[in-house]
């Protein structure tokens, strides 16, 4: 199983929104590097729902329940999709600030390269996470 990090603007897509529609497609993505990402997902991966903008803060976990398949809004046919199901609410979120003080998590890819939308999360990272969102 690999780990993951959805980060979404929640004026557009929030945590809210997931948790309502349940299972969704992880659409929109026009970064070569997020696609790539999204093309090595398999389904069982999880990931953390990320409110970036205002907010900056790990909000959810989701699920891989579809892998990469071509994303309906991109007329290019060069970008793709995931479909990601709602699995739950972090107990507590972990904010951005809260990531950069904890040294464990220096290497971490929201860390090094936050503009990234879709990110890998690497197995202690996921593990240091939860811990901090007390899902452990």
């Amino acid at each position: 199983m690999s780990y993951w990090l959805f980060k979404s603007e929640p004026s557009t897509w929030s945590w809210k929104d997931h948790e309502k529609k349940g299972t969704e497609h992880w659409d929109g993505v026009r970064n070569y590097q997020a696609n790539n990402n999204m093309k090595k997902m398999k389904i069982g991966d999880l990931g953390f729902f990320y409110h970036s903008v205002n907010e900056k803060k790990i909000i959810g976990i989701v699920e891989v329940v579809k892998e990469h398949y071509p994303d309906h809004t991109d007329k290019s046919g060069r970008f793709g999709m995931v479909d990601l199901k709602a699995v739950s609410r972090v107990k507590k979120p972990v904010t951005l600030s809260e990531i950069k003080d904890n040294p464990r998590l220096s290497d971490m890819v929201l860390v090094k390269n936050s503009r990234l939308s879709v990110q890998p999360v690497s197995d202690s990272e996921w593990a240091e996470v939860c811990r901090m969102a007390e899902e452990i």
